[in-house]
């Protein structure tokens, strides 16, 4: 894992072991490619995430599902928005133009939502990060008690709102899913479209601005965006 944190490199067991933790498998790794450079070393991780969906992923679909909605994007006639691979072209900052927010949201490292945010493709937070080290779900539960709405998700580097939690579910529903999974999991009508795309070639899910936030891992409900929190953490 390039320049990360050694927190990062070991993922969580996951929850439930019955719903296997794609995400893990995928994104978290002891094995860094130091001999390559960069954009290779990205374009094979990258080769790697798309063989994994063509492979493994398909299985956990029903078979009534067309061959176009199985992968990484399930519903390519729904809200979800496809971007281009230059929104995560070189920047003035990594993949942004500038660094995190100072005073993140939710008590996360900024140290570590910059590396994941500014510096990466593939690679996560550890899995659970969001329940241990930081106050991710009693705010959430604090917000939604307070003001009956949805708690609104801001790039931690340009402040845009990207998701709104809990749509259509509970509050405990939005944070079971979380918990089973290991990191915040968002659905299509929870994303704020207008800041938020879909790279078409890796499920990898970013904002306009060019901040990793994490990837699509469709199940059999659809679209689900496994999130770094860091990458949300933001203040408008």
């Amino acid at each position: 894992m390039p320049m990360f944190a050694t927190s990062i490199t070991s993922v969580n067991t996951p929850k439930a072991p019955s719903k296997p933790m794609l995400y893990s498998s995928l994104f978290a790794s002891s094995k860094i490619d130091n001999d390559l450079p960069a954009d290779q070393a990205v374009q094979k991780r990258r080769a790697f995430l798309a063989n994994f969906a063509a492979t493994s992923l398909l299985p956990l679909f029903t078979s009534a599902a067309p061959v176009s909605a199985r992968g990484f994007a399930i519903n390519d006639q729904g809200p979800l928005v496809y971007g281009d691979d230059d929104i995560m072209s070189q920047k003035g900052h990594g993949t942004t133009s500038v660094p995190v927010q100072e005073n993140l949201r939710y008590g996360v490292s900024r140290k570590l939502a910059d590396k994941i945010c500014s510096f990466n493709r593939v690679f996560a937070e550890m899995g659970g990060y969001f329940e241990g080290s930081s106050t991710f779900e009693k705010d959430v539960r604090n917000i939604v008690a307070s003001t009956r709405e949805p708690v609104v998700f801001y790039d931690s580097v340009s402040g845009k709102s990207l998701f709104r939690a809990p749509v259509n579910r509970s509050v405990d529903e939005f944070i079971a899913e979380s918990k089973v999974h290991g990191w915040p999991s968002f659905r299509d009508d929870e994303v704020v479209w207008s800041n938020v795309r879909v790279l078409k070639s890796s499920g990898e899910t970013v904002s306009t601005d060019g901040t990793h936030l994490g990837h699509n891992i469709p199940d059999q409900s659809g679209n689900r965006y496994c999130i770094n929190l860091v990458s949300i953490a933001g203040n408008p």
